[in-house]
């Protein structure tokens, strides 16, 4: 499992670090709100289908919330 956590990590790593331009508003809320929904989902204890569904609903708010905030200051 340890291997499996440090290779995921390692590519979580590198995509970021790929980046040829910096985050719009809404990448910025979809990226919190994907690690945010996901770390809720890891601290109460619940399954992984669940974690991953957390993090998947925390990105989508998260995008829908930066794009709103990127439009507003437009």
């Amino acid at each position: 499992m340890t291997k499996v956590i440090s290779i995921v990590m390692l590519l979580a790593a590198g995509s970021l670090a790929a980046c040829d331009r910096p985050w719009t508003g809404a990448e910025k809320g979809a990226a919190a709100g994907s690690a945010i929904g996901t770390g809720i989902g890891l601290v109460t204890g619940s399954s992984f289908g669940t974690v991953v569904g957390a993090g998947l609903i925390g990105g989508a708010v998260g995008y829908l919330g930066g794009t709103a905030i990127d439009n507003k200051n437009k």
